[in-house]
């Protein structure tokens, strides 16, 4: 990564992680003083959970996971050791979901009220069911050493986009949860009023919302991928001697298990490009 790619990086990066960090601070701060604050009892402090749970876990640790990948400083780990972090980091996200979940359903029984019955459910216990399936398969797909190459190649593009359509639907049902609070939640005075529990929250919205566009920026910009992935995604002829110069550059600064994988690309890129010739 050059130097001024790097910079912006860094930069983009570190408003990513600030704005996720004072996401969670916001929502403490809306279920610990505007709310009864957390506590397990099947009452109010038991349902503040989902959304402190929901923030924390489904929005800023599946926003992490997604990107840890492209974080320069972790290019030097070997590959495996990225995705057990990875599938480690959203792991721990979908616990914290299904504790959400179990939360708001011991809240919706004590007091009586129906389960289920908003698009706000329907579509956030959805994005937790595709979510589970999502991290099954990656684990079957990534994680096992027995699942061939082909296989892994072809499952991978499906993968991503499936990561990051949950992810931004996860932000979508977010807002509509916290929007849904606030008309119910507020009574004197009323949502329509702005009071200042409504306004706080209407920032916190915001911040989720800039909290996921960076996060989707640093995740589909080529210029900042891993460098070997880089490297797989780039066509070499048989002829380009400067571009197999540059690959060759670049696969002497990784590790010997990733440059060998490289090189053995390389290989058969070019025993194709023969036969195509």
């Amino acid at each position: 990564m050059a130097m001024e790619g790097l910079k912006l990086f860094l930069v983009v990066l570190s408003a990513a992680v600030s704005v996720g960090v004072v996401s969670i601070i916001f929502v403490l701060r809306w279920v610990l003083y505007y709310k009864e604050g957390l506590g397990w009892d099947g009452g109010l402090p038991e349902f503040n959970w989902h959304p402190v749970l929901m923030v924390i876990g489904f929005v800023f640790l599946q926003g992490i996971a997604i990107i840890v990948y492209r974080l320069p400083w972790t290019w030097k780990c070997s590959k495996l050791m990225m995705k057990f972090i990875h599938a480690g980091l959203n792991l721990l996200a979908f616990i914290f979901a299904v504790i959400s979940l179990v939360a708001v359903f011991d809240f919706h029984n004590a007091a009586k009220i129906p389960n289920m019955y908003s698009l706000h459910s329907w579509l956030g216990l959805v994005a937790v069911i595709l979510y589970c399936l999502q991290l099954v398969l990656g684990v079957g797909m990534f994680l096992i050493p027995v699942t061939p190459a082909s296989r892994r190649a072809l499952f991978m593009p499906l993968h991503v986009y499936s990561g990051l359509l949950l992810f931004t639907s996860v932000i979508a049902v977010a807002l509509m949860g916290i929007t849904e609070k606030l008309i119910f939640g507020l009574s004197d005075p009323k949502y329509k009023d702005s009071p200042p529990e409504a306004i706080f929250v209407n920032v916190l919205g915001v911040l989720l919302v800039v909290f996921g566009a960076l996060i989707l920026w640093i995740a589909t910009r080529p210029s900042w991928k891993r460098p070997i992935d880089q490297i797989l995604n780039t066509p070499h002829t048989n002829g380009g001697g400067e571009d197999n110069a540059k690959v060759g550059q670049s696969l002497s600064q990784l590790s010997g298990t990733e440059a060998d994988t490289c090189s053995d690309f390389r290989k058969r890129n070019n025993k194709s490009d023969d036969q195509t010739n």
